[in-house]
């Protein structure tokens, strides 16, 4: 299938899942993420994460940890939210409530979904 316009990609993996809150596995969460986003952007498409969203808005709303009241109120809406202005959702990583919610969500809203990277057709 040859693609002709790029596509904005939501990259949904695990962030918390698996990490008992561990600033050092979270990071390792995000970075697989990243680089899923790497791939995506040097195929041609242009990928984001609800994170790099909702992440500086729960600091300026003041959340003091992962988990409190600012932190759920912000970090899985704003990424639901995001949907509505991509074309698809990667689900990448292992199990995570929050990516299953990305995927049901982007399914509910009619987008795309990829589960491997090799899915997504390449603009390079």
């Amino acid at each position: 299938m040859q693609q002709e316009k790029s596509l904005m990609i939501l990259v949904a993996g695990p962030y918390r899942s698996g990490t008992n809150d561990d600033p050092q596995l979270i990071a390792a969460n995000v970075k697989a993420m990243t680089d899923a986003a790497l791939e995506i952007y040097e195929i041609g498409h242009l990928p984001v994460l609800g994170e790099w969203f909702a992440l500086p808005l729960i600091e300026a709303a003041g959340s003091k940890k992962i988990g409190d009241e600012i932190f759920n109120k912000i970090f899985h809406p704003v990424a639901v939210q995001l949907i509505d202005h991509c074309d698809a959702v990667l689900r990448t990583g292992g199990p995570s409530a929050g990516a299953d919610e990305m995927v049901n969500a982007g399914k509910a809203k009619n987008k795309i979904i990829f589960y491997r990277i090799a899915e997504i057709p390449s603009l390079a």
